[in-house]
């Protein structure tokens, strides 16, 4: 089993992260294991997906869309956003997605290319656990969350800009 970052600790992780060969092909895995597979495959078969013994979760490509999951967003305990590329920044928008507009509750992980300059930003969008990126440390990786002390901008944890907390902190003092 591999370490994750989960909620600001390094945790052992119980998920395997299935992704498809070049023919398309998961690997084989034991019913009994938790799993996280791709949307697009769950979305295929999901009463096969339901009947294992092991939990299932899916992962999200920067491709699609998380509105055909919202339906069945309750009964994951677990939903990945894969970053091919940390280039590629539609993964935030699909968590932030999620946490805001569906509002889902359960754990949303970032898994890819993923390392400590994106931890910060992924948390404030509402990611709660991180698959570091191989050949990366963890350590290092945790650093990310003490990146930043103040942020402009809104985010899914802190929903108000600097200037309204700004100006509250104020009106509080008058």
């Amino acid at each position: 089993m591999r370490s994750i970052i989960k909620d600001g600790q390094v945790v052992t992780d119980s998920w395997t992260v299935l992704r498809p060969d070049e023919a398309g092909q998961l690997p084989e895995v034991a019913s009994e294991r938790d799993v996280v597979v791709p949307f697009a495959i769950w979305k295929a078969e999901p009463a096969m997906w339901q009947n294992r013994a092991g939990q299932v979760a899916v992962w999200l490509a920067p491709d699609d869309e998380p509105a055909e999951l919202a339906t069945h967003l309750a009964s994951f305990p677990l939903v990945a956003v894969d970053f091919p590329a940390f280039t590629d920044g539609r993964g935030y928008s699909i968590g932030r997605l999620l946490r805001e507009r569906y509002r889902y509750q359960g754990e949303l992980r970032a898994l890819g290319d993923v390392w400590q300059d994106l931890v910060h930003y992924l948390w404030q969008v509402g990611f709660n656990s991180f698959e570091i990126k191989e050949g990366k440390n963890l350590e290092d990786a945790l650093k990310g969350f003490g990146t930043f002390s103040e942020r402009y901008h809104s985010t899914w944890r802190e929903p108000e800009p600097l200037f309204r907390r700004r100006n509250s902190r104020h009106e509080n003092v008058a």
